[in-house]
């Protein structure tokens, strides 16, 4: 998988990129939040249809999220930020990523220039696949009826996504996201095909772990918000040849006052300093809520029996 930042990469694309895309391409659009089973259903058909064709695969998606741009309050919690998405499509068949910066310009774009510019001439699009109430261009003027029209006109056909249903519900990035938030993360992870994880790299924190006899890896997940809160049993991957147990408080740390959310990792039985290690943070069990305490004392007792919890959990 190759990954495509920006429009002016195809506006002057690298010849490598030029001559990939001269014969033209399959292309999907959407924000792939989670890549859960539905987007794994999608990006497996987008990748057999360009294989078939002999052309190559295009996903599309944008940064930020179109309802992160026009109403950031009230936009839905993020499963993934940009880095996290990315590894994930490097987990598929696609063999192109474009990113798009939806900002005030891109969202101006008429529909009818957004398929003569970027899907026609610059994609050189033969095939599209997208959902049947996908919308787009300013005031989301373009629907699928209006791409089967153009490709009528311009040469390329329109297809739509595949639905994956489980329990008889499709599955989607909202379903995953009242999953966790209900922290039932047994349909989360058939939702996903896999645990939720957080990927980061770990970073110098207050240190206050030590003081109270529980050392932490500390992570930052590069979001505002969480789309989930608490304590959980979580294995650490990227640190050796297994995954390590341990413990985690994921939320804004309300006892000290913390303002930004914050994943700090308690491994069993590890005294190693990883800073600058790139890992990834396997959510496995509830454990409780986060909450706040009313001095650093009670919060070591606390956090001593989530420990002792936590082991019987993963039967350590």
């Amino acid at each position: 998988m190759q990954l495509i930042l920006g429009r002016h990469n195809l506006t002057c694309p690298p010849p490598e990129l030029q001559q990939a895309l001269a014969d033209g391409s399959v292309v999907t659009i959407g924000n792939f939040d989670g890549i859960h089973l539905g987007h794994q259903a999608i990006l497996d058909q987008v990748a057999a249809l360009a294989k078939s064709s002999g052309l190559p695969s295009v996903v599309m998606v944008f940064e930020p999220l179109p309802a992160e741009f026009f109403a950031p309050e009230s936009a839905p919690v993020r499963l993934m930020n940009l880095r996290e998405k990315v590894r994930a499509f490097q987990r598929t068949d696609i063999d192109y990523v474009l990113v798009i910066r939806f900002d005030a310009a891109f969202a101006a774009l008429r529909a009818q220039t957004f398929v003569d510019t970027i899907l026609h001439r610059q994609l050189n699009v033969r095939h599209l696949v997208v959902g049947d109430d996908f919308r787009f261009g300013a005031e989301r003027k373009g629907d699928f009826n209006f791409l089967t029209l153009q490709g009528r006109a311009l040469g390329f056909s329109v297809s739509e996504m595949t639905t994956y249903e489980l329990h008889g519900r499709r599955v989607s990035s909202t379903l995953v996201r009242q999953a966790l938030e209900d922290n039932n993360l047994t349909l989360a992870r058939e939702l996903l095909g896999g645990a939720f994880c957080f990927h980061g790299r770990v970073i110098h924190g207050k240190k206050l772990g030590r003081q109270l006899g529980f050392r932490t890896l500390n992570l930052n997940p590069k979001r505002m918000r969480m789309p989930l809160i608490g304590v959980y049993t979580v294995y650490v991957h990227g640190l050796s040849n297994g995954p390590q147990p341990g413990i985690a408080n994921i939320g804004i740390r309300p006892t000290v006052k913390g303002e930004r959310p914050s994943i700090e990792v308690h491994l069993f039985d590890w005294d190693r300093d990883v800073y600058g290690a790139h890992v990834r943070v396997e959510i496995d069990q509830f454990v409780r809520a986060e909450q706040a305490f009313a001095s650093l004392d009670a919060l070591k007792q606390q956090i001593t029996q989530d420990v002792a919890r936590a082991r019987r959990l993963l039967a350590l």
